[in-house]
């Protein structure tokens, strides 16, 4: 047998093992799979037996001929069926086995998963699901942005972002082909593809806008966009298959310029199915838009247009059909103005074109009668409106209709039309219109779409949205077009397969022969040859007398020959009918109404009649569309004599094709095969006889078809060395023996060694291709190696086990023999040892009962003895204690009755006092009471008051002279007295002299008794003097308090006063006078609070603060509190009114400078500013006024900001961070504490202008400062400003308190002041604008980390593999370290950690507020979590149950990190990723595994749940996820359910939202660093230095 087959079928049949599966044709089902139970082979003849995988106890039987074999070169074997891996592949490419069957299983095994697209090679297969799906959200076009196609699912975006990206790389116009037939979505599909090039952002093209602004979409692709609505409005309608069928083909070329950048767009049109104006079908509508129009349009117009209800017209009603479900005629009516409107058509010319539509419909009312001939009757009511709407005479038009001219060489001719004639010419007169319309439409917005400069545009991509091929049960002329379409397509795509084929041979350099397919070029000539169908049919259009019966006869005669036989038939049962042999299908088509079809023209009378109408609007428009579709001869046909002939539909839609095909030709194609699931629209239903049907129609199996008949298998070396490694020996392949692994010779040695035939693979440069069947027989070969090895594997497993079980038991004999001897010599031991210790015990018993018998009596002895010498000693103590206590009782007994005799007698005296005492203070009260209610006596009191006032002021003043004088009689006292102390001195002098000499004169002693007596009593005046002023000083006291106390009893009568007016009692007293006693009693108070002071100060002059402010009375009790703001967040109220997009505190957009660069202090260079200077300034000032110094200052303000501007801002040195010795808050925030310094000084001394101007010079050079910064390096300058700009706020809102406080005590003080109220305005304004600086800072700070935490974030979480011993290898492969080599993550989880500890080190060194961090890092972790998550779910041959314990671990890391710094809210932002992760680890075998992932992953969505099981990569040593379960996963995806969507809401990189913190009392602090040389700005810090520490020296306050 071996010697009859070939090579080839004998692989084939060896293929056919028990268990193999393979496809069998069935009629419900297209194809089932069965699975192979027996094989008998014998010298003539093979039979398999299969058993049916489906329906139990069904048998397929195969059975042929070796010889059928051979001749078809085992083609009729039952095709074989993929492994449960490749099943749910998502390129058709890929399936070991590619047939038929295969291909129909594949697509519909992942349509039953949800997932609509399906690759097949470079065409993209769409099935339409018939629901709302969560593909084409904004997220879902980003997500594609940029990516190579293959790295995500298959995605109508991707085969968009392919062609945009070949448009870019090769400078190549683009095709996008839509095809498929009615329903299957080829309009929805074009539409989201348009959308997509409008809305995706690359951010990569150098010159692309960005769509991520706040202006989005430019201009030109929103009018791109709303040609949507208006085609599908005049040009779909509602047909049996669609709901929203295009009912014509359409090229949309968008227009790039050379940065890649929407600038124009350009529709053309191919065969409007002008009949459906006239005519529908059971449950078909005519065009959406005459239904919107009945519904939507205004009383007015709809009076004036006289519509009514859609079932009151006849071009509407003939269906019975006139709604869509769940579709409003009136808002698709409003989105059509808005569209027209977008495309600039204005809105008179809109009410214009709905009145050409009215028109219309009252054309298709008009009744036409009559027995023989036609007639119309005068009064016809359709006739009169319709002509009116039309501006055409009613006569006129009435006469056309019912009659003919026929012009004669010598004569013109009227004939009387027949009413079908009539008919037909009323209705060719409302398509004419109709298609004029139609085509005036898309004249006006290629105008409107055009670029304005044609040069600019580069390239373009196109997007063919064109029926499919068509095949009824009737099937007229429409069919006919729309099949040629598809023949020419279908041939171009054939030529663009086969193309691409043979390049990528020649691009391998492999030996080839040209592929034999069958090409439908025969079928193309015969459709457009000169003398072919059309050709024929425009003949006898032509004719006078044409009839359909006369094509059909000159169709039989030219093509009944041998030549046509394959592609043209004439049916058996008819002579008016043909049949042409499409690629697809054979089609039978009815030649009745092909010559009206194509001819399609309306009289010239009726077309005269139309030009020359009074509306304006139609003449221009039937103009515009006539030029439009007129026919450009060729340039070398020769001209003719005779008139130009009118073009048929025919001819119009043969020339517009081929135009299109040599458009086509010149672009590069891609393509989009749309499929109908089902016929009844039923969503998630699955039809496999229609749908292969379609996929043969669509050119899908035929692509498959001619990529089989060459090598339709292709691997790369790696890939096929990476399966098909085990079939040799591991000297080859070992990677610990072999580093370098040379795949393309380890290829080589497997090919040599399993196929011995060269024909059937080739090798190429970097792959290899095999014929078809070849990969069949290597999965055998793998399979059966696999076997080998698993039996190998278990013989010595086994053994293993049987050997280790018999070491086991041998081992456990021995130590049970152990145990029992060492169990019995236990035994022994222990009786020998009991023996042992009952003999000690009875040794040691004995012992202890002597020992205790004489500690006994030994201890009785003893306590005997105690107890007689204890009874003595206690009796003598008692009778000591006795006595004392005798004496003590009696000596206090005396003293407390003598205490209780005299607080007897104190304690009467004091409550007789105190009762005489309280009557008369009650009596006082009382008139107090009496004199309170009435509103007089406070005039009374204020008198009393201002007497009592005047009396103490002349009682003080006469102290004070008596003071006076006391202290000048004092002072001559002391004066007197020390002369007398001279005397006296004098005098004792003498009087020793003279006790010297000893006197003996009596009257010397006389005389010496005399001056002592003197002495004495000048001694005794001056004690007495002392006295007195001692009085006087205790007088003067009593008078301060007396005057305290008359200060309580005023503000209690004030109370008193209060509390009468709030309760009435009193009449009503004029507020003037109540206005004017409170004046009163503050001038009042304060002479009082001046007669308290023992010397007047000296007033300060007030000219020096003519620009001081005065307050004025201020009720709000947030005042010196910053304002809660009203207006949008970075908007200032000083600004211009502006949109709600963030702008800067001047007025300037905060836009990104050259990068700039952080200057970093010396640690030793921060020590403050030298005492020496201060000392100095100090001793200079100390005999001048400090605020005339700080006047001088400030009057040079210009000297000042530019210091504050280069010194303070532009080139500062920030001071550096240092985790073992941070810097202080003082050397952090000390900028902050000067700026507020000087603006504080400002304020105090009026400069409020200049303060204006400096504060707000100072918030742009910060905001400008920090927006030099990009990247990383934003870091430290944006924290270290933000800080300072907070703490600057809390200064100016402390600043603004105490100047309240100040000036109130002035207020108290009578210096009174005007421009509190500006002043206040002026300190509002600042804290808004220094808000909105805080706002910019952190916006554009936040903008830059999160870009750079954008690119760091899915490399480090998502790739990088940190978690030691589960590391996974590229797809899982084998030889996947030597492939992949030493390529790692362009970031690592250490990097990503380390970024924010950086972040985190610099907002705490700097003293960021705590709120703000927590903001910073809750929305930086946000970041990170939607990212990775969003990655995550997309990522294809990715997601393991390894890699999700290393994101796991990654994740934990973060939490970890989180915990550690404060971010506790940050560990909720990763939830959603936490557990994807845990998804990905757990069982996916049975439903109690789903419902358990359900239950864990409560956070996910159902479609986020079921797209990352679909992508779950399933390593060689799992069971793949079973279909049923995939089903199951995906029958719980709600298409209504708004919150079930995919991706996570992007967080906006340019938009960060930002909650300001309330300010903080704080103390402005004057520390300066050393370093800084800033003169003006160091002696202002000197001068409010030393004003602090003279405080009496004047001071300007408010």
């Amino acid at each position: 047998m071996a010697s009859e087959l070939s090579s080839h079928v004998q692989q084939a049949v060896d293929v056919f093992v028990k268990g193999t599966r393979a496809w069998f044709e069935d009629e419900r089902n297209g194809w089932v799979s069965a699975s192979m139970v027996t094989k008998e082979v014998d010298a003539t003849k093979v039979k398999i037996t299969f058993e049916s995988d489906t329906e139990e106890g069904k048998v397929h039987v195969f059975e042929s001929t070796l010889a059928l074999l051979s001749k078809t070169n085992g083609t009729t074997l039952p095709p074989l069926r993929n492994p449960p891996k490749m099943e749910n592949t998502d390129d058709l490419t890929n399936l070991s086995y590619l047939n038929e069957p295969s291909v129909l299983h594949t697509i519909h095994t992942r349509y039953s998963q949800r997932n609509i697209y399906t690759y097949s090679g470079i065409v993209l297969i769409a099935a339409n699901p018939f629901a709302r799906v969560q593909l084409y959200d904004p997220d879902i076009i980003q997500q594609y942005s940029g990516r190579r196609r293959g790295e995500l699912e298959p995605h109508l975006f991707a085969i968009a972002e392919d062609a945009y990206r070949c448009m870019i790389r090769e400078k190549k116009n683009q095709t996008i082909v839509v095809s498929g037939e009615s329903g299957a979505g080829k309009t929805v599909s074009a539409k989201y593809i348009m959308r997509y090039f409008a809305t995706a952002d690359d951010k990569e093209a150098v010159g692309k806008t960005s769509k991520d602004n706040a202006a989005g979409m430019t201009e030109v692709e929103e009018q791109i966009l709303a040609t949507n609505p208006i085609m599908e409005a005049f040009g779909n309608a509602k047909t049996t298959r669609n709901d929203n069928s295009s009912r014509f083909g359409k090229y949309i070329e968008i227009q790039f310029d050379k940065d890649s950048n929407i600038v124009g767009a350009k529709i053309r049109t191919y065969l409007l199915e002008r009949s459906r104006l006239i005519f529908q079908p059971e449950v078909e509508r005519n065009y959406h838009i005459f239904y919107q129009l009945c519904a939507g349009v205004p009383l007015t117009e709809r009076k004036e247009f006289d519509l009514k209800d859609w079932s009151k017209f006849h071009y509407l009603n003939q269906s019975g059909t006139g709604t869509i479900p769940n579709v409003d005629d009136v808002e698709e009516f409003e989105l059509t103005k808005r569209s027209l409107s977008m495309v600039g058509i204005s809105l008179q010319t809109q009410w214009q074109i709905f009145r050409l539509l009215a028109a219309l419909l009252h054309i298709g009312n008009i009744e036409i009668g009559g027995r023989g001939d036609a007639a119309l009757s005068d009064d016809d009511a359709a006739l009169a409106i319709a002509t009116k709407l039309l501006g055409i005479s009613p006569s006129e038009f009435k006469k056309w209709l019912i009659r003919r001219q026929i012009i004669t060489r010598s004569d013109k001719i009227v004939k009387n039309l027949s009413i079908m004639q009539a008919t037909v010419v009323k209705d060719s007169v409302a398509k004419y219109i109709y298609a004029s319309l139609f085509d005036w439409l898309v004249v006006v917005v290629n105008s409107s779409l055009s670029c304005s400069v044609p040069d600019t545009v580069s390239a373009f991509i196109g997007v063919l949205d064109i029926y499919g091929f068509e095949h009824f049960k009737k099937n007229s002329f429409e069919q006919f077009c729309i099949n040629y379409a598809n023949e020419k397509l279908q041939q171009q795509f054939n030529q663009h397969v086969f193309k691409l084929d043979q390049e990528e041979y020649v691009r391998e350099k492999i030996e080839w022969k040209f592929i034999d397919f069958s090409d439908n070029q025969k079928c193309i000539e015969m459709i457009e040859a000169k003398m072919g169908i059309l050709s024929l049919l425009d003949e006898e259009s032509r004719l006078p007398s044409g009839t359909d019966q006369g094509f059909c006869d000159k169709l039989f005669a030219n093509f009944s020959t041998p030549a046509y036989k394959g592609y043209f038939q004439k049916p058996r049962f008819s002579n008016s009918a043909f049949t042409v042999v499409h690629y697809a299908h054979a089609v039978q088509y009815e030649a009745e109404g092909f010559i009206d079809k194509n001819k399609d023209t309306v009289p010239d009378e009726i077309l005269a009649l139309l030009h020359n109408a009074k509306s304006e609007f139609l003449v221009d428009m039937l103009q515009s569309a006539t030029a439009a579709n007129a026919v450009t001869p060729a340039p070398n046909e020769p001209k003719k004599m005779n008139a130009p002939k009118k073009p048929t539909l025919g001819s119009i839609f043969k020339l517009s094709l081929i135009n299109l095909m040599d458009t086509i030709g010149e672009t590069n194609v891609h393509y989009i095969r749309c499929l109908k699931p089902n016929e009844a629209k039923v969503a998630w239903v699955f039809e496999p006889n229609m749908v292969l049907s379609q996929l043969r129609a669509c050119g899908v199996l035929e692509t498959i078809r001619i990529s089989c008949a060459g090598y339709p298998s292709r691997w790369t070396f790696e890939d096929f060395a990476d399966r098909y490694y085990a079939l040799i020996n591991s000297k080859y392949w070992d990677p610990n023996t072999n580093t370098s692994i040379d795949f393309r010779k380890l290829c080589s040695v497997i090919l040599d060694t399993y196929i011995q035939d060269p024909d059937k693979y080739q090798v190429g440069l970097t792959k290899i291709f095999f014929r078809a069947g070849q990969l069949a027989y290597m999965e055998k070969l793998r399979a059966d190696r696999w076997n080998e090895c698993a039996i190998l594997l278990q013989k010595n497993m086994r053994r293993f086990v049987i050997r280790l079980r018999y070491l086991r038991m041998k081992d456990i004999t021995l130590m049970l023999q152990q145990v029992a001897r060492r169990k019995m010599a236990k035994v022994l031991l222990e009786r020998k040892r009991q023996e042992k210790a009952v003999v000690m015990i009875q040794s040691q018993c004995r012992a202890f009962l002597a020992r205790k018998r004489m500690e006994r009596q030994h201890t009785f002895i003893v306590h005997l003895q105690a107890a007689i010498r204890g009874r003595l000693a206690r009796k003598a103590f008692s009778s000591v204690r006795e006595n004392r206590a005798a004496a003590h009782i009696q000596a206090l007994f005396r003293g407390w009755i003598v205490r209780k005799r005299y607080m007897a007698q104190r304690n009467h005296i004091v409550r007789v006092q105190t009762a005489i005492r309280r009557l008369r203070a009650k009596k006082i009260l009382a008139g107090y009471r009496s004199e309170a209610r009435s509103a007089s006596h406070l005039k009374e009191v204020s008198y009393k008051l201002e007497n009592k006032v005047v009396e103490l002021t002349q009682t003080l003043t006469q102290h004070r002279d008596e003071k006076n004088q006391l202290q000048t009689k004092t002072t001559q006292l002391e004066t007197q007295i020390q002369s007398w102390i001279q005397k006296y001195n004098k005098l004792d002098q003498k009087a020793k002299e003279l006790e010297l000499s000893m006197a003996s004169a009596s009257g010397v002693q006389t005389e010496l008794t005399r001056w002592k007596e003197q002495h004495e009593s000048l001694q005794l005046d001056h004690q007495t003097s002392l006295e007195k002023i001692s009085k006087l000083d205790k007088e003067i006291s009593r008078l301060s308090a007396e005057n305290v106390k008359q200060k309580e009893e005023m503000t209690i009568l004030k109370q008193q006063q209060r509390r009468t007016s709030t309760h009435s009692v009193a009449p009503a007293v004029d507020d003037s006078d109540v206005a004017e006693l409170k004046s009163q009693i503050i001038a009042l108070k304060a002479q009082l609070s001046q007669s308290l002071k023992r010397q007047p100060s000296r007033q300060t002059s007030t000219s020096t603060f003519a620009r001081n402010l005065s307050p004025s009375r201020n009720d709000n009790p947030r005042r010196g509190i910053s304002p809660e703001m009203v207006s949008p967040r970075g908007r200032s109220p000083t600004g211009s009114h502006m949109s709600s997009f963030r702008r800067n505190s001047i007025g300037e957009p905060l836009r990104q400078e050259s990068s700039a660069k952080v200057v970093y202090a010396e640690p030793e260079s921060m020590r403050p500013m030298s005492i020496d200077h201060v000392n100095t300034l100090k001793n200079k000032e100390m005999n001048s006024n400090p605020d005339e110094a700080i006047h001088a200052i400030l009057h040079d303000i210009e000297a000042l900001e530019k210091e504050i501007q280069e010194g303070l801002i532009l080139s500062l040195k920030i001071v550096p961070l240092n985790a073992q010795n941070p810097p202080s808050q003082k050397e952090v925030l000390f900028p902050a504490h000067i700026i507020a310094t000087c603006a504080t000084q400002m304020w105090r001394l009026g400069y409020l202008a200049e303060s204006n101007a400096m504060l707000f010079s100072v918030m742009y050079t910060i905001q400008k400062y920090c927006a030099n910064f990009s990247g990383e390096d934003t870091i430290i300058p944006c924290s270290y400003w933000l800080s300072n700009a907070h703490e600057l706020l809390s200064l100016i809102c402390s600043a603004e308190q105490e100047l309240e406080r100040e000036m109130h005590y002035n207020a108290m003080n009578g210096r009174r002041a005007v421009g509190w109220h500006e002043f206040e305005k002026l300190v509002e304004t600042f804290k808004y604008e220094l808000q909105c600086l805080e706002d910019n800072i952190y916006h554009h700070w936040l903008t830059e980390l999160k870009k750079k935490l954008n690119k760091m974030a899915v490399p480090a979480v998502i790739e990088n593999q940190s978690l030691p011993g589960f590391i996974a290898n590229e797809s899982g492969r084998f030889f996947g370290k030597i492939l992949s080599g030493s390529s790692q993550p362009a970031y690592s989880m250490d990097d990503l950690l380390n970024f924010l500890n950086k972040v985190y080190r610099t907002m705490k060194s700097y003293y960021v507020d705590p709120f703000v961090m927590e903001q910073t890092l809750t929305e930086l972790l946000k970041l990170i979590g939607v990212t990775t998550f969003n990655d995550l779910v997309m990522r294809r041959n990715f997601n393991s149950w390894k890699r999700a314990m290393q994101i796991q671990y990654n994740i934990t890391r973060l939490e970890e990190w989180c915990k550690h710094h404060e971010a506790p809210e940050g560990v909720a932002q990763l939830e959603h990723l936490m557990q994807a992760a845990k998804l990905l680890q757990l069982k996916k075998a049975t439903l109690e595994d789903v419902k358990i992932i359900y239950d864990v992953c409560w956070l996910l969505a159902p479609t986020q749940i079921q797209k990352l099981i679909q992508n779950y990569n399933v390593a060689d040593y799992e069971d793949p996820i079973s279909n049923d379960i995939l089903r199951v996963v995906a029958s719980r995806v709600s298409n209504g359910d708004t919150n079930d969507i995919l991706l996570l809401d992007n967080v906006s990189l340019d938009d960060s939202p930002y909650s300001l913190p309330e300010p903080h009392a704080v103390v402005a602090n004057l520390y300066l660093p050393s370093y800084l040389n800033l003169r003006q700005i160091q002696r202002l810090i000197g001068l409010v230095t030393v004003a602090k520490q003279n405080p009496i020296m004047p001071r300007g306050s408010l």
